[in-house]
């Protein structure tokens, strides 16, 4: 009995432990200071001064396909037509970071 107890408890907190920490978590104030670094300047508050209709608005990025965190990093990492690739500008973990913060300030309405 006190060995199912400390299998149940040990899983349980193998379990939590991946859920509380894991890998490479997007930090998403790190992603605030990349952004206004390298984003800002053609996205001020979510717009686009290039293409007004592909801003990052939550209802423009569900329209072309941009609200996974998935989709953001690719589009950032490569680029697509008038949007540079910073693959070579930041690493992965800042990649990660500016995606994950553009999705949370889409979901916030960019306020």
């Amino acid at each position: 009995m006190k060995k199912c107890i400390t299998v149940v408890l040990v899983t349980f907190l193998l379990l939590i432990s991946t859920l509380t920490f894991p890998a490479n978590a997007a930090d998403t104030l790190n992603g605030e200071q990349i952004f206004s670094i390298h984003c800002a300047g053609c996205h001020i508050n979510g717009g686009n001064i290039v293409r007004r209709g592909k801003n990052l608005k939550k209802q423009a990025l569900k329209k072309y396909g941009m609200d996974s965190i998935e989709a953001v990093i690719s589009i950032v990492t490569n680029g697509k037509s008038n949007m540079s690739a910073y693959k070579d500008r930041l690493n992965e973990q800042q990649i990660q970071d500016v995606a994950a913060y553009v999705l949370e300030q889409a979901e916030k309405g960019w306020r």
